[in-house]
């Protein structure tokens, strides 16, 4: 459903069909609400991944090990985890527009809230504010979801969708990238309340162009038929590749920063700034997934599956060996590119292995076990960075990367 505008009539009182103004107020409106949408979860994932940038000062700062550290990171893919379902089912009976807009309140809230423990040097207030912003991310990242989709016409929805998946790896990129130049600046808890303002800004925009939108629907899934979701193969076989993508995804972007500095002794700045190339190659990767599957691959999804994780599991078991930082960041790109297309492509795949009466439950499952791997990855690499150092740790996401071709060689293609 795109936003509604009176249609502007001539003399004889019928609509002027030359300068259209209707339509062109109408489109414009869905592209200021893509752009609006996709810069609050750009914020929201920039906020996400910021602490993974500037790990060293805060392990230094709170006196924690890696494994606390990558639960600074984790506690919010966590939370997403556990309220993803039950916030699909809030969303499908209220105003999500209206509940988008506290979800954004309550990230800036625990933005400020996340700057004040920091300073003070308080890890557990902090992994508290963490985990109030997972809330805020997941239904931010359900409901625009379903309001871009209602905001544009049927046959521009996936690229809406896909613009607004993408904002997830911008925002990555972002807060790799300037992490480390607040922290220097502002000291690094300023990291918390500068990206939750970042999504307020975009909610500006977003509130603007998204009235008339958002209602609650009346076909919401019943309890039965959330269970036909549960009890299907192919939809565990899809929630599986997204646990384990997302799961590579997150180590990379988690321990790659620190490995950078650590081992090959960058400067924290520039370790951040290579780092970035990781997610930022996502954009381009989620928005091209489903082109690619649908023109080269004639709509077929496991072939651009399988070939995500057989071009990253080669290049991630070798990463510790490749000698020259131009090396590093060209794999880094194609690792990134690579992983991502499983990203994109998982939301709709997974949609069409269900009922269409289904598909909003399926997808909000996908999002759940998917962000399970992101909520695992940094903390498990943690403990592996701790007790064995970044070589097994990159060895076993390559373990990971190779799990997921296996997988991908058994996954259905949809009727």
């Amino acid at each position: 459903m795109a936003p509604q505008r009176d249609a502007v009539a001539d003399g004889d009182g019928s609509a002027d069909r030359g300068s259209a103004p209707a339509t062109t107020d109408r489109d414009w409106t869905a592209y200021g609400l893509v752009v609006g949408s996709a810069l609050v979860s750009a914020g929201m994932a920039a906020y996400e991944i910021a602490p993974a940038s500037v790990t060293p000062l805060v392990r230094d700062s709170l006196g924690v090990g890696s494994t606390l550290a990558g639960l600074l990171v984790g506690a919010m893919f966590g939370t997403a985890v556990v309220t993803s379902l039950p916030a699909g089912a809030v969303l499908d009976r209220t105003d999500s527009r209206r509940v988008m807009a506290a979800a954004v309140f309550t990230l800036f809230v625990a933005g400020v809230w996340g700057w004040v423990a920091g300073r003070a040097g308080g890890y557990w207030p902090l992994i508290a504010s963490r985990i109030v912003a997972g809330v805020a991310y997941v239904v931010v990242w359900n409901a625009g979801i379903d309001i871009v989709s209602r905001a544009v016409e049927p046959a521009h929805r996936a690229t809406a969708v896909g613009v607004f998946t993408a904002s997830g790896p911008l925002g990555f990129a972002l807060g790799q990238s300037t992490g480390p130049l607040l922290a220097a600046r502002f000291g690094w808890p300023a990291i918390f309340p500068a990206y939750a303002g970042v999504a307020l800004a975009g909610f500006g925009l977003f509130w603007h162009t998204s009235r008339g939108l958002g209602g609650a629907r009346a076909d919401a899934p019943t309890l039965g038929e959330f269970g036909t979701v549960l009890r299907s193969r192919p939809v565990w076989i899809a929630g599986g590749l997204g646990f384990l993508s997302y799961a590579l995804y997150l180590f990379v972007n988690s321990w790659g920063s620190s490995y950078l500095a650590d081992q090959i002794e960058l400067s924290l700045a520039a370790s951040g700034a290579i780092i970035a190339v990781f997610p930022a190659v996502g954009v381009l990767s989620r928005v091209s997934s489903g082109v690619l599957s649908d023109r080269v691959f004639g709509g077929r999804r496991r072939p651009v599956v399988l070939g995500s994780f057989g071009v990253a599991a080669p290049l991630v078991l070798a990463f510790t060996r490749l000698g020259s930082v131009p090396v590093v960041v060209g794999a880094l790109l194609c690792v990134g590119f690579a992983i991502q297309l499983t990203i994109g492509l998982s939301f709709s795949y997974v949609r069409e292995l269900v009922d269409a009466n289904v598909a909003a439950t399926a997808v909000a499952f996908q999002t759940s076990v998917g962000l399970a791997g992101a909520f695992v990855s940094p903390i498990v690499g943690g403990a592996v960075v701790d007790a064995a150092g970044f070589d097994v740790a990159f060895l076993v996401a390559g373990a990971i990367a190779v799990a997921g071709a296996v997988l991908a060689w058994w996954a259905p293609e949809p009727a």
